[in-house]
C-alpha cells in the first residue's frame, strides 16, 4: 500500500506515575524461584527489562487515552472539530460495550459527524489504526483522524503472580515470562492530509504479511474454572513466536524494501515493537539492520503492546534520535502472527 497525502502530524503519549522494578517482582516469587530451582535475576537477565510502569488501581483507561489524545491535538494546528475519525485501537478494555472510541471522543469533544470505533490486532492494533485513518485521507473521505489506545498490564501481572505463588509450575512459569515483561501507557496519534501546517513525517507505504497458522502461540483472554467462575490468562510460547516471528519479519522486510524502493542505506532510523532484548537483537540480525539505527525503551518501558511502538517514536524524536527526513521503518510483530512495516518519511 502507497501513500501520496498522508502525515503523522503529533504523537501525544501518558505514562503512568507508578515504576515497578523488575527485581520487585521477583522478589515477590522468590518462594517461586527456590521451589523451581530458578536463580534470581533470571526475568531481566532474558529480557533486558529491569523496569516498567503501571497505572495506579482504579485508573480509567478510557480518561487516560482521551489525556494521551489532547497532548498530540495540543502539539499540532489541528483541532476536534477537525477530526474526522476517532478509533481506539488497544488490547486490554475495561468493558465489551460501549466501544472505548465513543468515550474518548466524548472527553475530546470530537465532531458529530466523525467516525468513532474500535479496532484490536494484538500488538500491531495502533498501526493497523493509523492505516485505518490513512486510507480514509489518502481516499479523500477526510483530512484528519485520531488513533488512540491505552494499556495495562498491572491486572494480568497480579493474576499470573498469584498463580504462580499458589503452586504454578516450570512450565507455566516459562509461559509467564512475557506477561511479567508488560507495562502501560497511553498513546495519541494525529493523521492528517497536511494541509493544517508543516507536512512532516510523510507515510510513504505500509506493507502487512501473516502466518495465521501461528495463532495459538501468544494468548490473552478468559478461561472458564471447574466452579464455573472464570479468570484471566495470558500464555506465551517465547521460543517459539521469535522463531517464526524472525522468518515472518524477513519475508515482510524483503517485500517492504521492493515496495518503497528504498535500500538499506537508505533507512536511517528503525522503530520496533518493544518486546525484549532477545527479540529485538534477533529481529536487527536477521534483517542486516544495525543496532545503532533503533532505538529502544523496553529496558525502562517493558511491552506495553500496541502502544510501546508509537510512545517509542515518540521518545526517539524528543531525544533527538529522529530528525527531519530521515527515512524510517516503523516495524512490528504480532500474536497471530502477524507483520506490520511502515515507511515513514520523518
Amino acid at each position: 500500500m502507497k501513500y501520496s497525502k498522508v502525515f503523522i502530524d503529533s504523537i501525544g503519549y501518558e505514562l503512568p506515575s507508578l515504576t515497578v522494578l523488575t527485581s520487585d517482582l521477583e522478589e515477590q516469587l522468590a518462594s517461586v524461584f527456590d521451589r523451581l530451582h530458578i536463580p534470581m535475576g533470571q526475568i531481566e537477565a532474558l529480557t533486558g527489562i529491569y523496569e516498567r510502569r503501571w497505572w495506579e488501581p482504579g485508573v480509567n483507561l478510557a480518561e487516560c487515552a482521551a489525556k494521551a489524545g489532547q497532548k498530540a491535538l495540543d502539539k499540532c494546528n489541528v483541532k476536534p472539530e477537525d477530526i474526522g475519525m476517532v478509533v481506539y485501537s488497544g488490547v486490554y478494555r475495561e468493558e465489551f460495550e460501549p466501544a472505548a472510541s465513543t468515550m474518548v471522543a466524548s472527553k475530546l469533544g470530537i465532531s458529530e459527524d466523525s467516525i468513532i470505533f474500535d479496532v484490536s490486532n494484538a500488538c500491531l492494533g495502533v498501526m493497523n489504526a493509523i492505516l485505518e485513518v490513512a486510507n480514509h485521507i489518502e481516499l479523500g473521505h477526510i483530512k484528519a483522524g485520531l488513533v488512540i489506545s491505552a494499556e495495562s498490564a498491572r491486572e494480568i501481572n497480579e493474576l499470573t503472580i498469584k498463580r504462580l505463588l499458589e503452586g504454578g509450575s516450570l512450565e507455566f512459569f516459562l509461559s509467564s515470562i512475557a506477561t511479567l515483561t508488560g507495562g502501560s501507557g497511553a498513546v495519541g496519534i494525529i493523521v492528517t492530509d497536511g494541509s493544517f501546517g508543516e507536512q512532516r513525517r510523510k507515510l510513504d507505504c505500509a506493507v502487512i504479511k501473516s502466518a495465521s497458522q501461528f495463532n495459538r502461540l501468544c494468548r490473552w483472554g478468559m478461561e472458564k474454572l471447574q466452579n464455573g467462575l472464570e479468570r484471566m490468562f495470558m500464555l506465551t510460547n517465547s521460543s517459539a513466536v521469535l522463531k517464526n516471528g524472525i522468518i515472518l519479519a524477513l519475508k515482510t522486510w524483503q517485500s517492504f524494501l521492493k515496495t518503497t524502493g528504498w535500500t538499506i542505506n537508505d533507512i536511517k532510523r528503525t522503530i520496533c515493537h518493544q518486546v525484549g532484548m532477545a527479540h529485538q537483537n534477533s529481529l536487527l540480525k536477521a534483517l542486516s539492520i544495525p543496532l545503532d539505527l533503533d532505538f529502544v525503551t523496553y529496558p525502562y518501558l517493558g511491552n506495553i503492546g500496541p502502544v510501546s511502538l508509537p510512545i517509542t517514536a515518540a521518545i526517539a524524536e524528543e531525544r533527538g534520535f529522529l530528525k527531519d527526513g530521515m527515512k524510517t521503518s516503523f516495524m512490528g510483530i504480532g500474536s497471530g502472527l502477524n507483520c506490520m512495516m511502515l515507511g515513514v518519511e520523518w
